[in-house]
């Protein structure tokens, strides 16, 4: 066990804005590398594993500082739970190259839906009419972005949904692991995993990244590794009813990226499609708090 970390709500809120803006930073790194905007476009595969390599090589030299403590490492959850991680943003790296930011992020964020439903089988979680309602009103927007009118189903929207759909069932490993780590080796841990992984899955596909794509794989691994520490210590300082709301910046921080860099503002369908997500999970994140301050008794 550790010891928590002391709440101070305004530390949280700053820690969770700056999460926000760097994982939006990552998706646009993950866009340029998986286009050909700074050379022949990488696979996938190949831009996740840059990101485990830069990311663990930034924890490790900060864990080389740091000198932390650690404590018992409950090795199969965190070999479930980086899998599921791995493959969740390597899909989120595929969407990103075919749709724009701001549609993949939106349908990122039916992650806590579906890890919603899939406590149903996996944890025994009684689901009531409310979270049912917020899961339902989140799905039709995904629906939206998913742009069926044309005839055709955006591919890249279905990868966005494929990748919220793998971190869902992150988010269960995750809720095993809450308490049992500190937050830094539950990072080091996920990471060293993770970067195991991804090196065995990139062998049949690696080629050499030219010198800007060593760059922007360097900045997508730091980035990501920065707003893991974020994330992690604002979650760490603040209730969840509090701080969760600010996670939907990503899609604001996104937009503008995407924007300014490659030209691609959200339009219509997107904003319709954003918002119409954000308020079921919104209504689902408000229904998680109501509920863990519930008796078991009276949950619906």
């Amino acid at each position: 066990m550790f010891t928590p970390a002391p709440q101070n709500p305004g530390l949280a809120t700053l820690l969770m804005i700056c999460a926000t803006a760097f994982i939006a930073a990552t998706t646009l790194c993950a866009k340029a590398l998986g286009t050909d905007t700074l050379g022949p476009a990488l696979n996938p595969l190949q831009i996740s594993h840059g990101r485990f390599v830069f990311a663990a090589l930034a924890l490790g030299s900060a864990a080389l500082v740091l000198r932390p403590r650690f404590g018992r490492v409950h090795l199969r959850l965190h070999i479930a739970r980086t899998s599921c991680g791995w493959g969740g943003v390597t899909l989120m790296f595929t969407a990103v190259a075919f749709i724009p930011l701001a549609d993949a992020t939106a349908i990122s964020f039916l992650n806590p839906v579906f890890a919603m439903i899939l406590a149903i089988p996996l944890l025994g979680e009684t689901v009531g009419r409310i979270r049912w309602t917020a899961a339902a009103i989140a799905l039709v927007g995904a629906f939206v972005l998913l742009r069926p009118g044309g005839g055709a189903i955006e591919t890249g929207a279905l990868f966005a949904l494929g990748a919220a759909v793998v971190l869902g069932l992150e988010v269960i490993f995750i809720k095993r692991l809450s308490g049992r780590e500190a937050p830094f080796q539950i990072l080091l841990v996920n990471n060293a995993v993770g970067l195991c992984i991804a090196s065995v899955a990139v062998l049949p596909v690696w080629t050499m990244p030219t010198p800007a794509q060593w760059g922007a794989l360097a900045a997508l691994g730091v980035l990501m590794a920065l707003a893991q520490t974020c994330f992690l210590n604002a979650v760490a300082r603040a209730e969840a009813s509090f701080i969760v709301p600010f996670s939907y910046l990503t899609l604001v921080f996104a937009a503008v990226m995407d924007g300014a860099v490659f030209g691609l503002w959200p339009d219509a369908v997107s904003l319709t499609g954003a918002a119409i997500i954000i308020a079921g999970a919104g209504l689902l994140a408000w229904r998680e708090a109501r509920l863990r301050r519930t008796p078991q008794a009276l949950r619906r």
